[in-house]
């Protein structure tokens, strides 16, 4: 394990993890920070277990996590990362099911987990909050429907390209290019649009051949934005 997995998690961080609850009073914030339990995971660790019977919901401090699942093939299907200010959990908590997905730290994480009684409470006393978790149930309803239809009626080397521009939008964009850091793996490409990372492989080759991404060390280049997106319109229109 890391040493940035060990140190201890500071009070900045506990104040940033909890940007959901910052229109509370600060006394407010703080007894919900003292409630909360703060933990690290180490990068690849598990963060939750899809089978855990707990309902606390776990908020971001430091570090990156993946919510995930396998299909009965065996292969990991990527919904989302979140990252500093991030929330998972929260449907448990909510509607007192099953856990949906899995969650893995994708790099050395701290968290804060607070029980779902107390977040259920904090969203039925405190409007601004319950507005907050709606906006973020509303992103993930959108987020998974178009994913549904993105995967129904695309073929696969459209959807790595989609995969590509989403990456590219929270990279580095200069005009109609974009720096993706780091290199994006091919199984985390292959988890995202439900395919494999040799068909990852050869439609990155075959985009390179192109001259539409190249790589760079440990970047990505995209060189031509706007071709590439093309491409998906053009897919899309069939």
């Amino acid at each position: 394990m890391k040493a940035d997995s060990q140190r201890e998690v500071t009070d900045a961080e506990k104040a940033a993890a909890f940007r959901l609850f910052e229109a509370l009073a600060p006394d407010e914030q703080r007894a919900l920070m003292k409630r909360a339990r703060w933990r690290r995971v180490a990068a690849g660790q598990e963060a939750l277990d899809v089978e855990s019977a707990a309902r606390g919901v776990s908020f971001v401090a430091r570090g990156r996590v993946r919510v995930m699942t396998h299909c009965s093939s065996g292969r990991e299907i990527a919904f989302e990362d979140i990252g500093v200010g991030g929330f998972f959990g929260e449907l448990a908590a909510i509607d007192g099911g099953p856990r949906s997905a899995s969650v893995f730290a994708a790099e050395d994480t701290a968290l804060g987990e607070l029980d779902g009684q107390s977040f259920v409470a904090a969203i039925t006393s405190h409007p601004q909050v319950a507005v907050e978790v709606m906006k973020r149930l509303a992103f993930m309803v959108r987020q998974a429907s178009k994913r549904v239809v993105d995967i129904s009626t695309l073929p696969v080397g459209a959807r790595i390209a989609v995969e590509l521009l989403r990456l590219a939008a929270i990279g580095t964009v200069d005009g109609n290019t974009a720096v993706i850091r780091p290199f994006p793996a091919h199984s985390d490409i292959a988890s995202r649009v439900s395919t494999t990372r040799e068909t990852v492989a050869r439609a990155l080759g075959t985009l390179a051949h192109k001259g539409l991404v190249q790589r760079r060390r440990n970047t990505m280049v995209i060189g031509d934005l706007a071709q590439l997106a093309a491409m998906v319109d053009e897919q899309r229109s069939v």
